[in-house]
């Protein structure tokens, strides 16, 4: 099968900035974290790794030990596309189920027909499960449904575990990466000041969790292919299509740095693998785009920009081969450089347009903490709940968005 560029080089992430204005002020944010943007979902200032976030998932666990004790809730039946105007029995048992966990106040009763009322509780209980809230049942938002209460309680009582380590001081301003969320927050005060959806490691290319330091800023990077990358979908990929490295602006050379043409290596063998791989920069080209974040750490791993948006709005954002990428790289970068003397906005957007390769140190290097969080609460008292891609929580994976659509085919070249 012919792999396009635009398959190589597709990303995800998503995310809106809420610095130069307050938390409270900000517009709606269209991204699929925290459903459509006409849904009114509140959202909270508060970082996922806080104290009162902790609070707050302690004091949710509690409520869901009283649900659990209660028997917890029944499987439900609910015919898929169910929306505004379905007048079905199967209304009456979604409501029921709605009510149980908040989604859908008492008072509503139990009519038949699907209403406004059923809408809101179904964006509302969608966003909290990190699915679009289209207000239409959906197979997700069923099979999310029916992970029983005590598979809930558990999850909260293991992620309660996980906040506590990190419950020392973080730093004034520092960078969380949520894995099973795809979601990262920059912290500044003890208060969020952006989120931006991002793309995380596939299943079997996990993204590691981890405590590191963000030092620098490369503006318009090379792309280096890694080893595993060369090894497991590069050479493949040439037995396929010859022409694909000449495509994506892919270069080789061999240890004395002399370039090598690709008709000149023999790609039924392994002889690729003794050789570098590196991309041109370009953020139309560059799979990286026109950022990388430079984290030095063991695992190899960092976090960019991209070149392609096409699934920025996916519920499923697990794509790459371990490293993070950033919607709105540009606000994250600018937030990121803040107190670094002669890296204004204007400076930043001066850098993206030249197109030249420039790095970026920062004044001070800020934390970034890669972590895995599966369930928390916000001060509000607004529960998540997300998918068990990894299979950490050892409960069997909880089957929302991860159960319902299948891997791209062909993505794996992708960091």
């Amino acid at each position: 099968m012919t792999i396009s560029r635009r398959i190589f080089l597709s990303t995800a992430a998503a995310g809106t900035v809420l610095s130069g204005r307050s938390f409270a002020q900000q517009a709606e944010w269209a991204q699929n974290y925290d459903g459509a943007a006409r849904v009114r979902i509140p959202r909270s200032a508060t970082p996922i790794l806080s104290p009162q976030a902790l609070q707050a998932t302690e004091q949710t666990a509690e409520r869901y030990r009283e649900i659990v004790q209660r028997g917890g809730w029944q499987a439900v039946q609910l015919p898929t596309g169910m929306r505004i105007g379905t007048r079905s029995p199967a209304v009456e048992q979604l409501r029921q189920r709605l009510m149980i966990e908040g989604d859908l106040d008492p008072n509503a009763g139990l009519s038949p027909i699907y209403d406004s009322y059923v809408e809101a509780g179904v964006r509302r209980y969608q966003s909290r499960h990190g699915l679009s809230a289209t207000g239409v049942v959906n197979v997700a938002t069923v099979a999310a449904m029916n992970v029983p209460a005590e598979t809930r309680l558990r999850q909260l009582e293991l992620n309660i575990v996980r906040l506590r380590s990190y419950s020392g001081n973080l730093g004034h301003r520092y960078v969380i990466v949520n894995i099973p969320a795809a979601l990262v927050e920059t912290v500044e005060g003890g208060r969020v000041v952006t989120r931006h959806a991002a793309g995380v490691g596939k299943i079997d290319r996990q993204s590691p969790v981890m405590n590191a330091r963000i030092v620098a800023v490369n503006f318009n990077p090379f792309w280096t292919v890694p080893a595993s990358i060369i090894r497991k979908d590069l050479i493949p990929m040439m037995r396929k299509q010859p022409s694909y490295l000449t495509d994506n602006k892919i270069r080789i050379f061999d240890r004395s740095g002399q370039e090598i043409r690709p008709e000149n290596v023999n790609w039924n063998s392994d002889e690729a693998t003794r050789y570098m791989f590196r991309q041109d920069p370009g953020g139309e080209v560059n799979s990286m785009g026109f950022v990388r974040i430079n984290i030095p750490n063991p695992h190899g791993v960092y976090m960019h920009d991209t070149p392609s948006k096409g699934i920025f709005g996916d519920d499923f954002r697990f794509v790459s081969s371990g490293c993070v990428r950033v919607q709105n790289v540009r606000d994250y970068v600018t937030w990121l450089l803040r107190e670094t003397p002669g890296w204004d906005r204007h400076r930043i957007e001066e850098t993206f347009a030249a197109g030249s390769r420039t790095d970026a140190p920062l004044a001070s290097a800020v934390p970034v903490y890669w972590t895995y969080i599966t369930s928390w609460t916000q001060p509000d008292g607004l529960v998540q709940f997300r998918d068990d891609i990894y299979n950490k929580d050892g409960l069997g994976r909880v089957p929302v968005a991860a159960r319902q659509q299948a891997e791209p085919e062909n993505e794996s070249l992708l960091n």
